[in-house]
């Protein structure tokens, strides 16, 4: 049906810049048809039924993040059918004059097209990892590889096929540039290929707290993102951590999410002697049962930990569930303990200064 917009001196519609010297305009108008637009509306629109029906039990901040994937997700589609229409429009017109605009617009509804299928599938992606974890929150480095690799694949098919240029030989004579583009982004890769490892081993996921220990330096927070350089954690004072994937790689990690069961934490108390220890133990159990934020099962547990000659120490341990609010459980812990102590007697041991003369 081209052979018609022929000239003896190639293609009319090329226009002055798109023609067959710079693009495989044949190739270009077979991908650019009724079909392959059709197929990535249908896509776009899998992807809402997929958040519709099969994630209405996500957060509502999951809730927010899919919504705004989709609002972009529509603006991009809406353009992408608007070129089409053009394209298709330009395409069924007999005015030959404005033939010589169709490959622009062919190669503008293609661009978009592609941009819009690479997102369309990295929401796919997306709702996927949200779907079979529900509580925890998901990487972004997974789906920014994923994306990534089909934007390559899409953009090589497209050097190939659409320019004519082939990439096959060009690659197999860079392998210097290879090996200088490798020594260039050594940290990077390294950091890269650190992040996947942490995900493919499952040693945390969003919303766990950590504490990496790296030599003598204790580092403690929550995570909230792994991306392609860095592990991103939230501390205690709502400040944000950075640490390169590299290093958080290399360092012991200590992860206190509930899955791997009920947090334990201790506090010290001591006693003088002569003290009734049973009592006691009694009424700092009773006392710590009662906070709301203290685990029932196991239940809290006092004994006596050490005896010296001032005083007696005794050990009290609860579990807690949540990590962050750890300080704060502990302030109502001692809080609780000592007004239960006070109310039933019970002094605490004081701190004995011993004073020693010497002579001149």
């Amino acid at each position: 049906m081209w052979a018609r917009f022929r000239s003896s001196s190639g293609f009319i519609i090329g226009g002055i810049l798109l023609n067959d010297r710079f693009l495989e305009t044949q190739k270009l108008y077979q991908v650019v048809d009724f079909e392959s637009y059709l197929f990535i509306i249908l896509l776009g629109i899998s992807a809402y039924l997929f958040y519709k029906f099969l994630l209405k039990n996500v957060s509502v901040e999951r809730h927010q993040n899919i919504q705004n994937h989709l609002k972009t997700l529509s603006k991009y589609d809406l353009t992408f059918s608007i070129l089409f229409a053009a394209y298709w429009a330009l395409l069924q017109s007999p005015e030959t004059g404005l033939k010589t605009l169709l490959p622009y617009f062919a190669f503008a509804s293609f661009a978009v097209g592609a941009f819009c299928f690479v997102r369309t599938c990295h929401l796919l992606v997306l709702q996927y990892l949200f779907l079979g974890s529900m509580r925890t929150g998901v990487p972004l480095l997974i789906v920014n590889i994923f994306s990534l690799v089909l934007s390559i694949v899409l953009g090589f098919w497209t050097v190939n096929n659409i320019f004519g240029v082939h990439l096959a030989p060009l690659v197999a004579t860079s392998a210097a540039f290879s090996i200088i583009l490798g020594l260039a982004l050594q940290d990077t890769l390294g950091n890269l290929f650190a992040g996947i490892s942490l995900q493919i081993d499952h040693t945390f996921e969003i919303g766990n707290w950590l504490e990496i220990m790296n030599g003598n330096t204790l580092i403690v927070g929550q995570v909230k993102e792994l991306s392609w350089r860095s592990t991103v954690l939230v501390g205690f004072s709502d400040e944000f951590i950075t640490l390169p994937n590299k290093l958080v790689a290399s360092s012991q990690i200590s992860n206190f999410s509930p899955e791997s069961g009920p947090i334990l934490r201790t506090q010290t108390f001591r006693f003088p002697h002569g003290a009734q220890i049973s009592k006691i133990t009694e009424v700092l159990e009773m006392a710590t049962a009662q906070i709301s934020d203290v685990r029932a099962l196991p239940a809290p547990l006092a004994y006596v930990r050490e005896a010296n000659e001032s005083h007696v120490m005794v050990r009290l341990i609860y579990f807690i569930d949540d990590y962050g609010r750890q300080f704060l459980i502990g302030d109502k812990v001692i809080t609780k303990s000592l007004e239960a102590l006070e109310k039933n007697g019970i002094q605490t041991a004081r701190p004995i200064l011993h004073m020693t003369r010497t002579e001149a």
